[in-house]
């Protein structure tokens, strides 16, 4: 009798552990992560709370509404050993809907592809106040949609700090992204055929700030009323940045209701480095909210068969190019008050023969002008 209660009593502990919602997990006494989240359900509300390291590798599958929350330091750290298929991400977000993960850190090794990956099409995925340091950060890719906020990702192996892929779509709030002084070289927030909206984010010394290419795009909105910050800032206090902003391949980044800040960006010997690089059959729509101040490089350069338009902007004390337009393209600016500053660099204005700036009218302060194709007003005689 007394082993057959004993059995009764252990079916229904098991159970009532498997059927918890709410379970709290300390790993530091050697509890796991993915042993409860195999015993919970997955289309059921619930709500995991952790504390202490957690020394494995997480992952999320097929989860509807979960929230994971950290407690008092807690934070997940990549193991010794790798596992035998990549690519390793130290916490996984698969197929999943409505998650919420907050409050606790990700310590990955260069062997980690990336310290979260959120994929296979998951959806209304929240990162809050996690920070990550190691190799990557925060990748979404496979068609994700996330939101980031107050995200600090502090990057020492391989490239991107935040990455949207495979037409992910990513709403970033305030935060920071940065890296180590050393000799790698990195992004801050590479968007590769995804979309990002972002307000509120400082990037510091990365050699490329923001990187947008195949197709991908980036707007800066202040979308969030209840975001810490509005303006993006790109700084570069250590100078071994290239590009603020790389625009390639058939991208956009579209300056709406937040402002671009970059200081202090590209290289002293000038190319191709500075500010903003349009290239590629790519757009920027600066309108009022573009600064770029200091460039070793250049301040702005569109080209190879791309577009720019400013109205309001400030481009100043590049020490190579202000506004610099190659290579079948072309640059506008609109009429505006205050009127678009380029003034204090190497060359405010600068086209080769087969591009052309219009609406020069609308620049003010620009002392220095190469640019033999130049239109004072934004077209030409109109019929």
């Amino acid at each position: 009798m007394l082993r057959f209660v004993a059995l009764t009593m252990l079916i229904l502990s098991s159970i009532w552990a498997s059927a918890n919602p709410t379970p709290v997990i300390d790993c530091d006494r050697g509890q796991s992560l993915n042993r409860t989240l195999d015993r919970m359900a997955k289309f059921e509300p619930a709500t995991v709370r952790f504390r202490g390291t957690c020394t494995e590798y997480v992952v999320i599958d097929g989860f509807n509404n979960l929230t994971l929350t950290g407690m008092d330091g807690a934070t997940i750290q990549q193991p010794a050993s790798d596992p035998s298929t990549g690519p390793i991400y130290v916490l996984s977000v698969k197929a999943s809907r409505s998650v919420a993960l907050s409050g606790f850190a990700v310590h990955t090794r260069p062997s980690a592809f990336s310290g979260i990956g959120i994929g296979k099409g998951s959806t209304d995925i929240l990162v809050k106040k996690v920070t990550t340091d190691g190799s990557w950060g925060i990748v979404a890719y496979e068609s994700s949609q996330v939101w980031l906020v107050q995200v600090n990702v502090n990057i020492t192996a391989g490239y991107a700090a935040v990455s949207a892929f495979d037409k992910s779509d990513v709403h970033v709030v305030d935060g920071l992204l940065q890296r180590p002084a050393d000799s790698g070289f990195y992004a801050g927030l590479l968007v590769s055929s995804g979309h990002v909206t972002i307000q509120g984010m400082t990037i510091r010394d990365m050699q490329q700030s923001i990187v947008v290419n195949d197709s991908g795009s980036v707007d800066l909105v202040n979308f969030d009323p209840t975001a810490l910050g509005v303006d993006v800032v790109i700084d570069n206090p250590s100078g071994t940045n290239f590009n603020g902003v790389v625009v390639s391949d058939g991208s956009s980044l579209n300056l709406n209701s937040a402002k671009l800040r970059i200081s202090n960006p590209g290289q002293s010997w000038g190319g191709d480095t500075g500010g903003v690089l349009v290239t590629n059959g790519s757009t920027l729509t600066g309108g009022f909210n573009l600064s770029v101040a200091g460039s070793q490089g250049q301040g702005v350069i569109v080209s190879n068969n791309s577009h720019a338009q400013f109205a309001g902007s400030s481009v100043t004390g590049s020490g190579h190019g202000g506004l610099v337009v190659l290579n079948l393209s072309t640059a506008g600016v609109d009429s505006s008050s205050p009127l678009t500053t380029i003034s204090g660099n190497g060359t405010d204005l600068f086209c080769d023969s087969r591009s052309q700036i219009a609406g020069a009218l609308n620049v003010a302060n620009a002392n220095t002008v190469q640019c033999n194709n130049i239109l004072g007003d934004t077209y030409e005689n109109l019929p």
